[in-house]
């Protein structure tokens, strides 16, 4: 496990500072540039807060407005901007044996709450018996068992190879120990670099400097203000002109162009970022049942038109394979053929449509600004293959629980033809997603499936990293071959700042950015 830190990769930036100081000014004039303590950062973010909460909860990790859970928390581990994962609050972490099903933790000491008390096992175990009932990347885990003051093992229910990413996952994070599960979290007291201080449920949060922090010297900024601008890109944008904001989160990548060319404005995209999944229900009655149906589809989308007219090109938008693998990935395998529209008209004529087919209505959200444009190149270049394809866009409130039905079909309630939006993880995390259960595969069942999880679990207990990407290869050629979703391109996630901030790096997880080592010159 590398014991990188936020701090060395913070001299390490500060490094390749004065090295571009020395190559524009020389030598001689070149100056170290050092962080800068105190001050102000104010930020609106863009993206949909699915799970904003209320006057009640608004404090509670799983309800905090997006992207600042990791302003007043700390995980286990962390994945950092290149995804990789490096240890956080653990000092050492490692399999017990080649099984990869029981995992011992050394956890940091010296680290404190915002109330002053040291961080114990007590509170990592109390905390993982709330994650493995809500969180589905926890689920995995049966039991924690506190072995120390500071070191607790994990039981999972089967190998992970990859266990250590699950640490990672932004509701991970440690609380106060509390017996009863509907109470822990609520206080809103964490171990982060920030105390919350305000909160106004889905709209604003206010955060001070945590003194006690566990980073030493740690964060620079006094203050930090999260705005909520979801859908209201444009105000967000003229509130950074205006200078009500310091940065604004997840802008329209075709706006960088714009953006680029004004005054006190840095552009910072990510390597990679969210992509699409367009789930296809698999519902009695549904054209998607029939598999060339789900094919023609995925092979009438013209992908590169998407990354050209949605994204801009290729620095800001990437190609999706139909698996939920990111394409920065150095596992990820790129579809064979991306575009076939004789290919698409063979298959529904072979289906029984050969002239052509309409389909239900793909339901989508605003989550990103650009939404609508994406979904209406996916639906004029279709038509080339012979498909109709209606589109409807839906408020981003309550549009969670409209495109999700029943996992049963005799209820009656089926999932809807619809998208949903999903963040670059490892591939074991990424890959499991397309599991039957799981309302994203659309319930996808049959051979294939069976065939798909079975690689999964080997992969699962396969320590070799060499030997793992061999099996995912053959778990995304599933998914060009069987179509359950279709995740036709990605974004890079795209961040704008003033030249005065400093520190502020954009992740291709949105919400693992973190802010002790953010400062303003």
């Amino acid at each position: 496990m590398s014991k990188l830190t936020r701090r060395s990769a913070l001299l390490g930036a500060t490094a390749l500072m004065t090295a571009f100081d020395s190559a524009l000014l020389g030598s001689a004039f070149a100056q170290p540039v050092l962080p800068k303590r105190g001050g102000t950062l104010v930020y609106a973010q863009c993206s949909g807060n699915r799970r904003g909460g209320d006057a009640s909860n608004t404090k509670h990790p799983y309800f905090m407005i997006d992207l600042i859970t990791r302003s007043a928390y700390n995980t286990l581990t962390w994945v950092d901007e290149g995804l990789n994962v490096v240890n956080e609050l653990a000092a050492n972490l490692a399999p017990t044996d080649d099984k990869l099903n029981v995992w011992d933790v050394t956890i940091r000491e010296g680290v404190k709450f915002h109330d002053g008390r040291d961080v114990t096992a007590k509170d990592w175990a109390s905390s993982f018996e709330l994650h493995r009932r809500r969180n589905f990347a926890s689920q995995q885990i049966k039991s924690t068992e506190v072995t120390g003051a500071h070191s607790l093992r994990f039981f999972l229910d089967a190998g992970n190879s990859e266990f250590p990413y699950v640490l990672a996952e932004y509701d991970n994070v440690v609380m106060p120990a509390n017996d009863d599960f509907e109470k822990i979290g609520m206080t809103g007291i964490g171990t982060g670099p920030f105390r919350i201080v305000e909160a106004d449920p889905q709209r604003r949060m206010v955060f001070e400097r945590f003194d006690g922090y566990w980073r030493k010297d740690q964060p620079f900024l006094d203050r930090l203000e999260v705005i909520n601008r979801e859908g209201q890109m444009e105000s967000a944008i003229n509130g950074f002109r205006s200078r009500q904001f310091d940065a604004v989160l997840n802008i329209d990548p075709r706006l960088v162009r714009q953006l680029t060319a004004e005054a006190e404005t840095e552009v910072v995209p990510a390597s990679s970022g969210d992509q699409a999944v367009i789930i296809l229900p698999k519902h009695p009655g549904s054209p998607f049942l029939d598999v060339r149906i789900r094919r023609a589809l995925a092979y009438a989308i013209d992908r590169e038109a998407i990354q050209r007219i949605v994204y801009g090109g290729a620095r800001f938008g990437w190609l999706g394979n139909d698996s939920h693998m990111a394409g920065t990935d150095p596992m990820f395998v790129g579809r064979p053929i991306r575009r076939d529209v004789a290919k698409a008209r063979a298959l529904l004529a072979e289906a029984g449509h050969p002239n052509g087919i309409t389909l239900p209505t793909l339901y989508y959200a605003p989550q990103w600004p650009e939404m609508g444009r994406y979904f209406q190149v996916i639906q004029e270049t279709v038509k080339e293959a012979g498909i109709t394809l209606p589109i409807e866009e839906r408020p981003n409130d309550g549009y969670l629980n409209f495109r999700q039905g029943d996992a049963d079909v005799t209820k009656g309630n089926w999932h809807k033809f619809a998208y949903t939006a999903v963040g670059p993880r490892n591939p074991g995390i990424s890959l499991f997603r397309m599991r039957g259960a799981n309302n994203e595969s659309g319930y996808w069942s049959g051979p294939g499936h069976d065939r798909y999880l079975a690689l999964y679990r080997e992969a699962m207990v396969t320590a070799d990293a060499a030997k793992r990407k061999a099996i995912y290869a053959e778990m995304q050629k599933i998914c060009y071959d069987e179509v359950p979703a279709i995740l036709p391109a990605g974004r890079n996630n795209v961040l704008i700042r003033r030249p005065n901030v400093r520190g502020l790096n954009n992740h291709p997880q949105h919400w693992s950015i973190t802010w002790d080592g953010v400062w303003k010159a």
